[in-house]
This record gives structure tokens, C-alpha cells and sequence, in this order.
């Protein structure tokens, strides 16, 4: 992964569902998934959280086996950056399925196959067949995380790993730490207003902590966790752009920001007056057990 991406580009891009414009300038409806893949930003954000995390979870791949001839099921890809990832990894001997419930931004053929799959609502592909299913930024937004998760076991063959990777907003919910200025202060007022937003659509922001139980529960065993907190940069940048613009509509409609807030935080990031960072990423990781596998329901 290059230190600058460039943002992809979305002229071949299909046209955006529901309704919403590919520029964002019209809201999506308040119900779903805030931060969905119709809009143009969206690719942004693929291209920026692939530059801040894909090294922690390709690490995470290496260290859970996965090889030549692995059987792997990414859930709720996003863009293409993991799927291609797994099939350099597993090989032409192997088999990588990228699922969303908008897969628009994925590309068949390339080395992995696509599917339209709403993990919360659809039985599990190819049901114990997986060596390794993995999911980031995922189930946060999902507001049936058991069923999904339970769906996802399912999918593992006997001694094939779950990896779950999500943030945990609670745990750090500032956008700038150095809480020194006013627009350091308005950058925090506007990560508390997405925060809302992302609450009202049904996104637990204290999900991530709770991923090893939730492993545990699903009946996985050796199951362990580790965290990732980026703090300030580039990438933490061009994503609270992408991302802003992404909800600009949301925020207006729900009175949470006005237009001069808005434009006054995207001059003060593109100025470089800020030192912006995440939520942290929590992952977590488990084995299907070899003689008890998981109930599904």
C-alpha cells in the first residue's frame, strides 16, 4: 500500500441506488446504513481506510493461515482492496467470495468472486465450507449483529478462523485529541454529530469491545483480540473529508451542523490546521471448534 493513494475514479461506476446522487448532493433516506456505497465518496473512504488498516488485517490473515488453496469469505467488502489481497494470498487453488449488499465497487474477474449477500438476512454461502470469514467496519452498522455473526460461523469448516474487525466510537469519540482551538472544537462537535447520526441508524458504538464475548457466544474457542488507534496523518485526513461530505445531507437535515460549520471544517482540514484520528479498530479472531460446530439461529 502506497503512503498516497489516489482516490478512484467513478466515471464507469453504476448508477447510484435509492435514489441518492453519486456527488451526495441530495440525502439518502434516514433509515440504513448512513455511510452506504451509492455515492462517489464512498470510494474515498474505501481508498483511505484500506491505506490506514489493510496492513493490520492482511497481517491478521498471515498470522491465521491463510495460503495457497484457502477457502475465504469476505463479508460486506465495501471496495476491492481485501478481496484482491485474499486472492493473491490463496492463489489459483484456492477460492475468495466478496459479498455486499451493494457490490457495485467490487470487480468480477478479478482473481475473486462477487455476490449481493445481506449477512443479517440471508443464510450463510456454501454453509461450512470456509477456512477463513472475515468482516471490518461491518457489524458495528448491522443492527441483527447476533444473526450475522452466527451466519458467518456457520459458513467456517471444522477449525476455520472468524475474524471480526470493528471500531469501538466510545472509547475515543474526539476527532482532534489536542482539544486546543475552535476548530479543533468544532472538528469534536462534528465527529459527536455523525456519532448521532450513526446512532440513530442503529450502529452500536461500543461494539468493538465486545467482540471476543460475541466470538465466544457464537461457540468459536481460542479466541483472542488486539487494537490499532491511528492518531493524526494524511489518510485520517483525506477519510474525515470524504466522510463529512459523504453525510453533508444528513447532517442538515437533521439540524445537527449547518452549511458555514461544514465548510469551515473542510478549509481547516484541506489548510492542514488539523491533527485528526480515528476511533480505534478492534480485532478479534476464533476457531471453529472441530467437533461441535456452531448453531446457526
Amino acid at each position: 500500500m502506497t503512503s498516497s493513494p489516489r482516490p478512484p475514479h467513478v466515471s464507469g461506476r453504476p448508477d447510484p441506488i435509492d435514489g441518492t446522487t453519486a456527488l451526495g448532493g441530495e440525502s439518502a433516506p434516514a433509515r440504513g446504513y448512513l455511510l452506504d456505497n451509492a455515492r462517489a465518496e464512498a470510494g474515498e473512504r474505501f481508498v483511505w481506510l484500506a491505506e490506514l488498516f489493510d496492513g493490520v488485517t492482511r497481517g491478521h490473515f498471515d498470522r491465521l493461515g491463510v495460503r495457497a488453496g484457502s477457502r475465504c469469505w469476505e463479508v460486506g467488502a465495501g471496495g476491492p482492496g481485501i478481496p484482491e489481497a485474499l486472492a493473491a494470498a490463496v492463489g489459483p487453488t484456492g477460492h475468495v467470495l466478496a459479498t455486499d449488499i451493494d457490490p457495485s465497487w467490487l470487480k468480477t474477474g478479478d482473481g475473486y468472486e462477487v455476490r449481493q449477500h445481506d449477512v443479517a438476512a440471508d443464510p450463510p454461502p456454501e454453509p461450512g465450507t470456509f477456512d477463513l470469514v472475515h468482516a471490518r467496519l461491518v457489524l458495528v452498522h448491522v443492527p441483527d449483529r447476533a444473526r450475522a455473526l452466527a451466519t458467518m460461523a456457520a459458513a467456517l469448516r471444522p477449525g476455520g478462523w472468524l475474524l471480526i474487525e470493528d471500531a469501538d466510537t466510545a472509547l475515543q469519540p474526539l476527532a482532534c485529541l489536542d482539544d486546543s482551538g475552535p476548530e479543533q472544537r468544532r472538528a469534536n462537535r462534528l465527529r459527536d454529530a455523525v456519532r448521532e447520526l450513526l446512532t440513530r441508524r442503529g450502529a452500536d458504538l461500543r461494539y468493538g469491545r465486545t467482540l471476543p464475548r460475541a466470538l465466544r457466544e457464537a461457540g468459536l474457542v481460542d479466541v483472542a483480540a488486539g487494537g490499532v488507534f491511528p492518531v493524526g496523518g494524511p489518510a485520517c485526513d483525506r477519510l474525515e473529508a470524504a466522510t463529512i461530505r459523504h453525510v453533508r445531507g444528513e447532517l442538515l437535515a437533521a439540524g445537527l451542523a449547518n452549511d458555514a460549520e461544514i465548510d469551515a471544517h473542510l478549509a481547516a482540514i484541506d489548510a492542514g490546521q488539523l491533527d485528526l484520528t480515528l476511533a480505534p479498530l478492534i480485532s478479534a479472531w476464533g476457531r471453529r471448534p472441530t467437533e461441535h460446530p456452531p448453531a446457526l439461529g
